[in-house]
This record gives C-alpha cells, structure tokens and sequence, in this order.
C-alpha cells in the first residue's frame, strides 16, 4: 500500500516540491542565522562599551580620590550584569586599586558559545577628569563571559531552523492534499475508466471528461484518448477487410506458388537434361578442335609438300630460263604458287589463333627497320600501279620495342599490301610515332574507299567490303580478320574510318614497351659537317615525299632550303624523265647531287646519287655521306638493321634426309649451287646407317618420313657420344604451334619451314658451321 502510495504523481510532485522549499527554506535560514551572529556580536560589543562609558567618570574620579570603597561599591554594581565575571581599577603604574569577580556558568551547550564567539572577552578603558587631561590615573578594566551572548543566539537560531521545519511540513501537508483533489483523483478516474474497455472491443469505449477539468491538460489528454480510440476503431474495422482479402489472396497464392513449383520443377528437369547435352556437345567440340588441329596439321604437310615442290621446281626453272616468254609465264606459275602459300598460312595462322595455340615472342626489335623493310618490300607493286608508297615515320621513334617482330610484320604487311590493291591512283602512306607509351601505325590509302555496311565485315574471315569488290580485286578476305586477331592477341586495338571514292584509314594501337637500350638515332660526329652543308629540296608541291624527307633532315638539325636560297648546299631533286636528271646534275654547283628515285629506273651515274623511294633512314644517311663525299667505306652499323651473310661459305658434306624426290631435287640443287656435296638418305633409320658409314657436316633433317621420321631419328643420333655435336636442321612443312618447340625438345639445333629459299637456307647453314675466314 505504501509502495503504491510512492509511484503516485501527486506524492511525486508534492516529495519533489517540499524538498525544494527545505531546501530553499534552509538556505534562507542559514543565511539568516549568519547575520543574527554577526549582529549579536555586534550588540555585545556595544552593550560592553555602553557599560564602560557609563562607568568611566566614577571610576576616574574614584583614581583621582584614591577612594577604595567606593571603588569596590562601583565594581560590585558591574558585577551584577550577567555577561561581567571580573571587573577591576588599575592605577597609573598598574597596579590593582581595587577588584571584584565571579565564576563563569557551566552549560552543556557551553562549547557551542565559546566556538562562536569564545570563552571570554576583556575590555578596557583610560580614566581621566576633565580638569587634568593630561594626568594618567589608571585603567577600568571588565572581562565578560561571552555564553550570556552565547546562549541567547542559539535560541534565537534554534527557533528558526524549528519553525522553518514546521512549516514546510505545513506546506507539504497542504501540496499533497492539493494534488491529490486536482491531479491524482481525475488521473485515477481516467484509469478506472480505461481498465473497464473490454480487449476485444477496446473500440468502442469512450473516456469521459473529469468535472472542471475540461479546459486543462487533463480534459485535452481524454480528448486525445478519445480520437485516438476512434482511430483505432476505423483501423480495426480496415484490418478486418484487410484480413478477409488476405485469407482469400493466401489461398490463390498457395494454388499459385504449388503450379509454380510444378513448373520449376519441370524446367529444372529439363534444364539437367539441356546441361547434360551441353556437357556432351563441348565434349563433342573439343574432341572436334583436337580433330580439327590434327587434320591442319595434316592437311598443312600433305599441301605444303606437293606445293614446295612446285615452288622449288619453278624457282629452278627461272634460274636457268633465259626465253623472256617461258620466264614470264613461270613468273606467273611461281607468283600464283606463293599466293596460294600464302593463303594457306593465313588460314592456319586463324585456326591457330581461334585455337588458343599461337604464342607471342617478347624479344627486341626496330620498329622503323621493320616497317621500312615492309615497304621496300611492296614498292614495286606500288611502281606498277603508278601510285606513291610513303613511309612518314616520326624521327623521335623510339629505335627498339619488346614484341613479336613476325606478328608485327604480318600486321603491316597485310595493310599495306590491302591498301596498294585497293588504290588505282594518288598515294598510299605508312605513319608511325610512339605517344604516351603506346605504339601508333597508321596506314592510308586514297583508294576507293567503303561504304558503313562494308565497315562493320571487314574484319570477319573470308568477308569483303561488297561482292563487286571481290569480283573486281579478288582476295579471300582473311588479311584484316588475321590483322585484328594479332593485334588483339597483342592487347591492343585496331580502327578503321573510310569514305567511298576517297579513301580508307587504319589505325593500329599496340602497348608495346621500349627496349632499355632503345633511343633516337642522331646524327653521327663524323657526318656532322653536314649540319654546315645543308639541303637543297627541289620536290614538286604535289609529291607526297617531301615532308617526310624534310622532317628527317630536320631531325638531324641538317638545314633544308629551296635550290634558290641555297646554291652551295646537297641538291635532293626529283626527276622524271632521263635528260631531266642528266640536266639537273649538270647544272648544280653545290656539294652534290641525289636524284630521288620513286620508279625504280634511275640509272646510275658518276655525276649523282641515287635515292630510292619509299624513303628509308639508312639508305638517305649513306647516299647524303656519299654524295658529300664525307666518307667513302660507310660504317653504318648504327643504322642498317638488315642482316647480311658473314663471308664466303666453305663446301660441306650435307646429309640431306627427305622422303620426297621433289623435294630432294630442289633442296639438292640450291645446295649445289652454294657448293656443297650433297648425300640423300629417304628415312630416319637410312639416316643413322649413312652416319654410321661417313662423316658430314651437316644433316638437313626431314620431320615427317615413313618408317622412322625426323624426331626418332634425331633422338637416337644424339644418344650417341660422337653425334651430339653435329647440327642438325629441322625442314618440315608443319607450321602448326608447338612444331619449333618439338623440334628442338626431340634434340634438333634449327628449324626452317618449306619451301626452300636460298637466303633462308644459307642462313640457317651459316649459324651452325664456320665460314671462310675474310681476306685482309
């Protein structure tokens, strides 16, 4: 009952409220005592010297008289005030005239006095008459005992702290009763109302408003109460509707969510079923890929075979041919033969890269070496076509990049070779620079262009732009498909834009990393004396040589002029005709001549240079020392990057181990022309029994033969402590990945591909057997 009597709010307020009037009522208290204490002390030692004053003019004329009894009767009347416990008269030398004292009182509440205001006090006070002011006749002297003080002060306080308790237990008493009657009787009333509404229907009850609080907080609470129980009775009566729809809609959800579980289990049956005919068909398309491989390899030996004997036969046949009609008509039959080589390489060089089976190379190479090369190589289709093959290469181009060299070259090869083909007039430009760290080729063409739909095929196998263009230039198509596929092999990216009638664009992308020991050729000390020199540029506005000529030049801080402004200098003309060549050397006075040659048909003069275009760094380099006569035995091995065959070669014993008797004959004459004696044997085993019986020099190995081919041979030549160092070159026409790798596994130190080409083969023959040495 108690503990109840506590949680209710009219005991908490009155608790809260009582507790700070105490509070406030003590401190007023305290502060009141204070300055009762200090206005008690105040009045005591008025009161003393009141007493003093009073007393002062009997006491004087008592010293002055010497007048004991009188004094005695004078301290005994000071005794009789409460507070006095010692009252005496000294005289002028101090000594005591006449004295009176009483005992201090004892009371328990003595301690309380004495730390207020101490155990006792002394006063005192100069007699003197008014006649001799002068005249010192002693001291009255009084000593009070400060509890008569004391005592007073505590009852004084005592009260106030005990009348300011009471009334706050007055207050407390009225405040309780106060809250109870307004606040705590309606507040009870309401909870007696609310704990009669029915859990079920608590809707439908209503509070009603306690007597004279309509207006108030407590009036405002019930209404509130009030709405919001009419809110919950709409909102009962909308979840009842609510639930109704929502047993209806769980019972269509659970005739749903069963025929969705009927179907998902139908499709998942037939999802395993496709899942495992997927299983069977990749299983099916690798065992195809594998097939596939293993018949390009197959097919690419049972071609090339029959093939490089045509080539070979043919490249005999024109060696010795000298009737211009038969050595026409075998340029022809060995023109269409490397066409068709060709086209046979590209379709295995696609398969291989749609197998996953082409591996890139990640060794140095010179990028402008490289693409010059390329564009020496197709000047003379350009020549015949009567249009201008520009090689415009930044001179800041880095000088070697890490990359595949052969795939670049495929790359370039292919476009530039497209864009000749499709051009019948104007020019055909090869643009290289390096910008932040990527390698750009640019190949453009004025060509006939192609249309948007030829665009978005082009880079498809065997697709061409439009079918009259196939009718018209030929081709399969598998150039562009083979160019995107390296390049994207290469993790870079290739473009095309292109107009009809004018033109086509392609751009070529390859994050290729500059060579550590890579940078731009300048021009070396012992030709700097033509940075005095100069160049006289005497190119028609409209030839598409010059800037690039001019950028070169200037590259290599060689001034450049017209022939007007510098007479003095190296003339560089472009002629067409012969009497314009032999005309304008005759007439230039200057350092020398160089005729720029872009048919090919220049002939060569004591009186000029010759410069062949498509402009190429080395060959300008040599032919401006020369025609300045700087030096005459050039050391340009800082800028001809094409290999050349150290020395003569010696005659060698060569064994040459080939199954084919075309192939015999063809290898077997271009080995006899370079001097050599030639031994066949038809297998591997016919092979190791030659070694057996003669010593060679050299073993030209066949890789495919009959009863033990090329690998089985070459393994059991090496298990033999005599044959281990003897070179043996590998000769195969399998151009399938992974072949080189086999060849050198099975112990081969070389391998070249067919069909045979002399430089190739004497090559191969010079990097495993000692030359000649040079003649001094």
């Amino acid at each position: 009952m108690i503990k109840g009597f506590r949680k209710r709010l009219s005991y908490r307020l009155t608790r809260d409220t009582v507790l700070v009037a105490m509070t406030l009522g003590l401190i007023l208290n305290i502060v009141q005592i204070t300055l009762d204490f200090f206005n008690a002390r105040e009045s005591m030692e008025e009161e003393i010297q009141a007493l003093l004053m009073i007393s002062l003019s009997p006491a004087s004329q008592i010293a002055y008289n010497i007048d004991v009894r009188l004094a005695e009767e004078l301290l005994d009347g000071l005794l009789r005030h409460p507070a006095t416990i010692d009252a005496r008269i000294l005289d002028s030398e101090k000594q005591t005239m006449a004295a009176a004292s009483k005992r201090s009182p004892d009371s328990p509440y003595r301690w309380v006095s004495d730390l207020l205001f101490g155990s006792s006090r002394a006063f005192s006070q100069e007699l003197k008459v008014p006649q001799l002011q002068n005249l010192p006749l002693g001291q009255l002297t009084v000593t009070i005992d400060t509890y008569h003080y004391g005592l007073q002060f505590l009852q004084r306080s005592s009260y106030t702290l005990v009348s300011g308790l009471f009334k706050s237990l007055v207050l407390s008493a009225a405040l309780l009763g106060i809250f109870y009657l307004v606040l705590t009787r309606p507040m009870l009333n309401v909870i007696s109302s609310l704990s009669e509404a029915r859990p079920r229907t608590p809707e439908k009850m209503r509070l009603p408003v306690p007597a004279g609080h309509t207006e108030d907080e407590i009036g405002t609470m019930v209404g509130i109460i009030n709405q919001h129980l009419e809110t919950i009775d709409s909102t009962l009566a909308q979840l009842r509707l609510a639930e109704s729809a929502m047993k209806n809609y769980s019972s269509r959800l659970e005739q749903e969510v069963e025929d969705r579980t009927r179907e998902i289990s139908e499709k998942n049956d037939a999802l395993q079923r496709g899942n495992r005919a997927l299983v069977r068909a990749k299983e099916d398309a690798v065992r195809r890929a594998r097939s596939r491989a293993n018949f390009l390899a197959s097919m690419s030996h049972e071609i090339r075979t029959p093939l490089n004997g045509v080539l070979g036969m043919l490249g005999l046949a024109l060696e010795g041919e000298a009737d211009p009609s038969q050595r026409d008509r075998l340029e022809i039959a060995l023109n269409a033969g490397e066409s068709l080589l060709g086209l046979l390489n590209d379709i295995l060089d696609i398969s291989k890269v749609e197998a996953g089976k082409l591996n890139l190379e990640n060794i140095p190479f010179s990028s402008r070496a490289l693409i010059e090369e390329c564009a020496t190589l197709h000047a003379q289709q350009a020549r015949r076509k009567n249009i201008d093959l520009v090689t415009d290469l930044d001179p800041e181009l880095p000088e070697n990049f890490l990359g595949d060299p052969t795939r670049v070259r495929q790359i370039v090869n292919n476009l530039v070779s497209n864009a000749i083909k499709f051009t019948d007039e104007g020019s055909v430009r090869i643009r290289a620079y390096h910008k932040e760290g990527i390698f750009h080729l640019d190949v453009i063409d004025t060509g006939i262009g192609m249309s948007g739909e030829g665009l978005q095929k082009i880079f498809s196998p065997f697709s061409q732009a439009d079918a009259d263009t196939t009718r018209l230039y030929g081709g399969t198509g598998l150039g562009l498909a083979l160019c995107r596929q390296l390049v994207e092999r290469m993790h870079g990216q290739i473009a095309v834009t292109s107009e009809e009638g004018k033109g086509t664009h392609f751009t070529v992308t390859l994050p290729l990393p500059i060579h550590e020991d890579s940078g731009t050729l300048q021009l070396p000390d012992v030709a700097s004396s033509l940075q005095q020199i100069g160049v006289a540029l005497d190119f028609p506005d409209t030839s598409p040589h010059g800037q690039s000529l001019k950028r070169q030049l200037e590259a290599w801080g060689i001034p450049v002029s017209s022939p007007n402004q510098a007479p003095d200098a190296i003339l560089i003309a472009l002629a067409d005709t012969p009497s314009d060549i032999t005309g304008t050397a005759t007439r230039w006075t200057g350092a020398g001549v160089i005729i720029a040659d872009t048919t090919g048909t220049v002939p060569a003069d004591p009186a000029y240079q010759v410069l062949p275009l498509p402009l190429n760094r080395s060959n300008l380099y040599q032919t401006l020392c020369r025609a300045a006569g700087v030096m005459t035995d050039l050391d340009t091995s800082a800028i001809d990057h094409n290999d050349s065959v150290s020395g003569p070669q010696r005659p060698l014993n060569i064994l040459l181990v080939e199954d084919n008797q075309v192939n015999q004959l063809v290898a077997s004459s271009l080995l006899k022309k370079m001097g050599h004696q030639v031994y066949h044997a038809e297998n591997g085993l016919r092979a190791i029994e030659a070694l057996q019986n003669h010593a060679y020099d050299l073993v030209l190995m066949d890789c495919q033969m009959p009863v033990m081919d090329g690998y089985a041979a070459t393994r059991k030549i090496r298990e033999n402590p005599d044959w281990r160092t003897l070179p043996i070159i590998a000769m195969t026409a399998n151009v399938m990945q992974g072949d080189r790798d086999d060849c050198i596994a099975a112990g081969m130190n070389d391998y070249i591909t067919k069909p045979y080409k002399r430089n190739e083969l004497r090559a191969a023959i010079n990097r495993w057997t000692r030359p000649f040495p040079q003649e001094s």
